[in-house]
């Protein structure tokens, strides 16, 4: 990866851990890294839990000083108003968040949000001080069409075209093919470089080589300690926003350690 961008490892809780578990793997994780000297400043680590567990985090980290960062996983397009069950981009942000994932396969398959729906909240959240990670990817029919690099692609695109040169050094792209999420499969370290690649292309074509050098890709679905060390490797691929294995501490941890020590060595 290029040497002006820090590694990321963030893991999507999605809807498991009550805010007392969160608290206790918190606390579990922060000292495992720190016995294992680990270094903030050359990898991010983020978390997202649930809504509910997002106050217990903020308290937790402010009051130990972790440097862990945190968000959400989904967030309102309105600020405020009459519409129940909606979690604004300025509510999310006076609780500490960081980051903000938009348009995760998950949310775009069962609410479902549409593209337009995913271009208001990356507005929201960047205008609320955060930064969106925007999840894209293809499903095993574009797959097996051949023009997985062209959906992800425009997926990107439907987001970036309308944004300003500031705004786009702020958004982070994870590229989440959904036919890996949650299945086993994981897709070649060579096929996330080429997305990785593809998406930094269509960027350069969009605003200038700055922006594209700028821009984290992350790379989800069925990251584990076991291939994170290959997909690391590539050059484009910038970290991971990781689901199941986030769910356990030791493999957390292990990532995060591989993580630094590829992209430390790259440098």
């Amino acid at each position: 990866m290029a040497s002006s961008r820090i590694p990321m490892v963030a893991g999507n809780w999605k809807m498991n851990f009550d805010h007392l578990e969160a608290t206790a793997f918190v606390q579990r994780f922060a000292r495992d890294l720190r016995a294992r000297r680990f270094d903030f400043a050359k990898c991010e680590v983020a978390l997202f839990p649930s809504f509910t567990s997002l106050r217990s985090m903020q308290v937790l980290v402010e009051s130990d000083n972790l440097k862990i960062r945190y968000g959400a996983q989904t967030v309102s397009v309105t600020s405020q108003g009459a519409f129940t069950g909606d979690v604004s981009a300025d509510m999310i942000a006076r609780l500490g968040c960081s980051y903000v994932i938009v348009g995760h396969s998950e949310r775009r398959k069962y609410h479902p949000e549409d593209d337009a729906n995913i271009v208001d909240q990356v507005r929201a959240v960047l205008a609320a001080g955060m930064q969106p990670i925007l999840c894209v990817g293809e499903s095993l029919e574009e797959r097996r069409k051949g023009i997985e690099l062209d959906f992800a692609v425009g997926q990107v695109h439907d987001v970036t075209r309308d944004l300003s040169d500031a705004e786009a050094t702020r958004l982070i792209i994870a590229y989440e093919p959904v036919w890996a999420i949650g299945t086993g499969l994981v897709a070649t370290p060579q096929s996330a470089q080429d997305a990785a690649r593809a998406f930094r292309e269509d960027l350069r074509a969009t605003f200038d080589g700055q922006v594209a050098g700028t821009v984290r890709v992350l790379y989800g679905g069925s990251v584990t300690s076991r291939n994170a060390i290959e997909l690391i490797e590539e050059p484009d691929v910038d970290g991971f926003l990781i689901g199941g294995a986030a769910l356990h501490v030791d493999e957390l941890t292990k990532i995060c350690m591989e993580t630094l020590a590829i992209t430390s060595s790259q440098k």
